[in-house]
């Protein structure tokens, strides 16, 4: 064991003056022998803390890592601050992976990277068993699991390892894993005979916003108006979506480099070094971009798309303000989004538990999106922590308009309680609407009290209240259950004890969606002032910049032009224009009432 100390070897080798939050308690786990799975968010420096412990410790340590990309950058990281180091994996000649091997059997490398599929073969385990390796790092540990949300088949023969090396140390990291999740990579790597630490997942300095998917185009370009000259990360769900967005930007003056499977690997290394490097790139990508990113200043991260699951969209946003100053992240998604994820999950092969745990992650993120309450309390009480409203999200800068709902709340959580907590969100909707299929009629449920007590209301209707519920802490969903809805203490005290609900108003599909024609003339330039709605576009700018959220946030082109159309001359009258609610109108209401009135005095 090295004599130096963590201090000194943080400070030597890699140039910091103290450890980051977080970081000092795994470190000292670690070369003290005890297993750890650590849980951190993106950016809080989880490689330190198993690369410190590898240079103190006496011994061999092994590094598990998923991607040849992450390995090499892993490496020349290290090389680069004087570490010896090896990585060996299939993208490297023979000879190469020789040299690198012959460096760690002689003892000059200390730290060996690799990845599942090559160390768990039985010609590399039992030529390490001679080395004694005192330190094993699963990287990337939700992979082991299969309750986490991209489980991995290869690393689940990682857990052979505590039985093959007895007295090393077994170390996980991850970035996002549920209590389920964590429970389960600890029982597989070190058999729960270690510690669990879970670091502060909240990150303050990013404003989180999410909004229904209209037009992504505008949308996009908007959002971008109010980052000019910042770097930033643009997500789309397919390869065709980001060659059209990187095409889309670019030709609109922005500096956009795509980042995607269908690319070469020399296009997407030369990509990602151009956005490493430049100021003011945006890199426009599916997700097989972001794993080991680490460059500090990225202002902002936009989902065109709906991402695959709360896990994953923390992860993609926590690439935004690593330097601790202000990022923004925006998501936008629509129905196409929730079908295609749907489909991803019916197609992947999975078998049916695994596909309906699948289902209910992308119900907690669709519960997410739906959010009447602060959308940090909803994130990070997927996470298991607490928090209070932030302050710094699109619905605490502008809460949406509430409606009482403590009636059809109490259908609801009532159904759910005498149903025994033990159906998803379709058998209780089936429920309230008074179905008749065989799995309800075969439980009695038609003979509950809140049979068909729902049957007004329309089943998406109810799919978005429950979301709505499940977001605002009432209910939560069971993934060990296989997605069973189930009432917090919150909702118990709407249904027992006659607590409050309000949800935010489910505004009603139309009948057909219009053609893109008719969806133009209805927002025609009939009967409007052109001049006086772009005086209205500037406020707007002016207002949204000072607030810092998109322009559309403030009001929407359509709410601008009725205000043309109406030019109300007072706020009774202006509360009457669409999109304009009582949030609004106490906010924005008098700033855009002088402006007309003000050009209706100089007409």
């Amino acid at each position: 064991m090295s004599q130096a100390s963590p201090e000194e070897i943080i400070s030597r080798v890699f140039g910091f003056q103290a450890f980051r939050p977080g970081q000092a308690e795994i470190v000292e786990r670690l070369i003290c022998g005890t297993h750890a799975l650590a849980v951190m968010p993106t950016g809080a420096g989880k490689s330190l803390c198993y690369q410190v412990p590898a240079l103190l410790r006496d011994g061999l340590t092994i590094v598990i890592s998923p991607l040849v990309s992450l390995i090499d950058d892993q490496v020349a990281a290290l090389r680069a601050n004087g570490v010896a180091v090896s990585g060996i994996h299939s993208g490297r000649s023979r000879d190469e992976n020789i040299i690198d091997w012959r460096r760690v059997q002689s003892g000059e490398a200390k730290i060996l990277y690799m990845s599942p599929e090559r160390l768990m073969t039985d010609r590399m385990l039992a030529a390490l068993r001679p080395l004694n390796p005192t330190l094993f790092v699963v990287d990337e540990a939700h992979c082991i699991s299969k309750w986490g949300a991209s489980f991995r088949p290869e690393y689940e023969a990682l857990s052979a390892l505590r039985e093959r090396f007895p007295l090393a140390t077994m170390a996980a990291f991850t970035a996002t894993a549920d209590a389920a999740t964590r429970q389960d990579i600890a029982n597989k790597l070190f058999d729960g005979n270690g510690d669990i630490v879970v670091s502060d997942f909240d990150r303050p300095n990013l404003q989180l916003g999410v909004t229904p998917r209209t037009n992504w185009k505008k949308q996009l370009t908007d959002f971008l108006d109010q980052h000019a000259g910042e770097s930033g990360i643009v997500y789309c769900l397919s390869r065709r979506l980001t060659d059209e967005a990187t095409a889309f930007l670019n030709e609109n003056g922005y500096r956009a480099l795509p980042y995607h499977a269908g690319l070469s690997p020399e296009a997407r290394r030369e990509n990602q070094e151009a956005f490493m490097a430049e100021d003011g790139a945006i890199m426009v990508a599916t997700i097989a971009f972001g794993m080991g990113i680490d460059k500090p200043d990225i202002r902002f991260v936009f989902h065109i798309n709906l991402p695959g699951s709360m896990e994953a969209y923390y992860q993609e946003i926590g690439r935004a303000g690593r330097d601790g100053k202000p990022a923004e992240v925006q998501m936008l998604f629509g129905l196409d989004d929730i079908r295609l994820r749907r489909q991803f999950i019916e197609e992947d092969g999975a078998d049916g538990d695994r596909k309906r745990r699948e289902h209910k992650r992308l119900d907690t993120l669709l519960a997410y999106c739906e959010a009447t309450q602060c959308r940090r309390i909803s994130l990070l009480s997927y996470f298991g922590q607490e928090a209070e409203p932030c302050g710094n999200c699109d619905i605490c800068l502008i809460p949406p308009v509430m409606v009482d709902g403590r009636d059809l709340a109490c259908n609801l959580l009532g159904t759910i309680c005498d149903t025994g907590q033990s159906f998803g969100a379709a058998h209780i909707i089936d429920v309230l609407r008074g179905a008749e299929t065989e799995k309800l009629l075969s439980r009695n449920h038609d003979a509950l009290s809140t049979y068909g007590t729902g049957r007004s209301k329309t089943k998406p209707f109810w799919q978005s209240f429950i979301r709505q519920a499940v977001a605002g802490g009432y209910l939560m969903i069971d993934i060990e259950r296989f997605g069973a809805l189930r009432l917090t203490e919150k909702g118990w005290g709407v249904l027992k004890r006659g607590a409050p609900f309000e949800y935010r108003e489910i505004a009603k599909l139309p009948p057909s969606t219009p053609s893109k024609k008719s969806r133009a003339a209805a927002l025609s330039m009939d009967g409007v002032d052109t001049e006086l709605l772009s005086q209205l576009k500037n406020l707007r700018r002016e207002l949204a910049s000072a607030k810092r959220v998109p322009a559309y946030i403030v009001f929407s082109d359509a709410t601008l032009i009725d205000l043309c159309r109406m030019r109300p001359e007072n706020l009774d009258q202006m509360q009457l224009v669409n999109g304009i609610g009582p949030k609004k109108l106490a906010d924005y209401g008098t700033r855009f009432l002088d402006l007309i009135n003000a050009y209706q005095r100089a007409a």
